[in-house]
């Protein structure tokens, strides 16, 4: 008695986006570029760890030095890891290739952001053997050390985020570069206490601490004190969120016309 085959089932959004996860991810490491970047990375957190930050000559048992320069390294490091990962599309023609494919924007959306972060994970985990002559040489508070830990992967996500979006808006990735750098920067720079006394000194109380809110430094530096308030999660995540969701939006309007 033969058997009837019934159409292929569709595959779940969960798989589609894991397979263009799986994509991305992989092909970070088929190019000598991820290496540079992952030395690059580890080299100039340990150089601004023991150099600038002190880390040695500080006779404390904290990473305080090392996360104090994760948003500047972030800074920069994020938009070179974003800023291709859509205008090479777009130059290259290849984005309407991708566009054919049995995937809709979300998915394409999601699983590259999620590569790209999974390897800005990759780069932050490398330097884990800080934690752990830290933890040889003294005895630091680890519960600190992983929220700073945490802290500078919320905060690499929404940099992160700004970055994709902006390559979504240009076949140029030094353009998405450049503009991801400057919108990065005015994310931090909001958190600065010369910005906040600029405004603490002629506007009402609840200007400044809206500004504050806004700023991604002020809530990185609130986790890596080991406090995690529901707003600075919220932070990094709502921002990653809304930045996908307009990229997601931006695709499709540029992608019909």
């Amino acid at each position: 008695m033969s058997k009837v085959m019934g159409p292929p089932a569709t595959p779940s959004a969960f798989a589609r986006t894991g397979s263009v996860f799986r994509r991305e991810f992989f092909a970070y490491f088929s190019t000598p570029l991820a290496a540079v970047f992952l030395v690059m990375f580890v080299a100039m957190a340990a150089l601004l760890s023991f150099q600038a930050g002190g880390l040695y000559t500080r006779g404390q048992a904290d990473l305080r030095s090392f996360f104090q320069w994760q948003p500047w390294l972030a800074l920069f490091f994020m938009p070179a890891l974003g800023m291709r990962l859509w205008a090479d599309e777009r130059r290259s023609g290849s984005i309407e290739l991708l566009m054919t494919l049995p995937l809709t924007t979300r998915d394409m959306v999601l699983g590259k952001f999620l590569a790209a972060w999974a390897f800005s994970i990759v780069a932050l985990t490398l330097t884990v053997p800080l934690w752990i002559t830290l933890a040889w040489l003294g005895a630091p508070d680890h519960g600190v050390v992983l929220a700073g830990y945490i802290a500078s992967a919320l905060l690499f996500a929404a940099l992160l985020s700004v970055t994709t979006c902006l390559s979504a808006c240009t076949r140029n990735a030094v353009v998405a570069f450049v503009l991801g750098v400057a919108a990065c920067f005015l994310l931090l720079l909001t958190g600065f206490p010369v910005v906040l006394d600029f405004f603490a000194q002629w506007a009402p109380k609840w200007v400044p601490e809206s500004v504050a809110a806004m700023s991604a430094m002020v809530h990185f530096n609130a986790m890596t004190r080991g406090v995690f308030d529901a707003r600075d999660v919220l932070y990094p995540v709502t921002v990653t969120a809304a930045l996908l969701w307009i990229n997601i939006i931006v695709l499709d309007w540029r992608g019909s016309r």
